[in-house]
């Protein structure tokens, strides 16, 4: 450069070119990986507040079979479109030595939420705890445990 002429050569602006590039794809590549990771943690939070909501509604409902898988499939707008569901199961975990009808015992309830991520089957699962009070039909011979 000649000296009082003031700005910069081509060769300085390419350079300086290249370097930004590198540095904005660089940049972009992390953002991409974030909102994979954040699309992901998304589903698992929505799952987690489907299971908690279905464990809460299982709790509450004394009706429910015992000793037996049930399930249902979730709205797609509750959602966000994809496939989904749940299933459960109650299933009695503590019984006392000689049980009848009236006695107290402790449930142990399973929900398994499952949604669709692509071709890929996903799942989140939460474990609960109820009291219930054995009946007629649950000390009869083969049944109850």
């Amino acid at each position: 450069m000649r000296s009082g002429q003031r700005g910069f050569t081509l060769l300085e602006v390419l350079v300086a070119t290249v370097v930004l590039a590198v540095a904005i794809s660089g940049l972009m590549s992390a953002l991409s990986t974030s909102l994979r990771g954040a699309a992901r943690v998304t589903d698992y939070d929505r799952a987690a507040m489907l299971a908690r909501r279905k464990m809460d509604e299982i709790i509450a409902e004394r009706r429910l079979p015992r000793n037996m898988m049930f399930e249902g499939a979730y709205n797609p707008a509750e959602t966000n479109g994809s496939p989904s569901g749940w299933r459960a199961q109650i299933a009695g975990f503590e019984f006392p030595p000689n049980p009848r009808p009236g006695v107290p015992i402790v449930d142990r309830i399973d929900v398994e939420v499952w949604w669709m991520e692509g071709p890929k089957r996903r799942t989140f699962n939460v474990e609960g705890f109820r009291r219930y009070y054995l009946t007629p039909q649950d000390v009869a011979p083969g049944l109850g445990r």
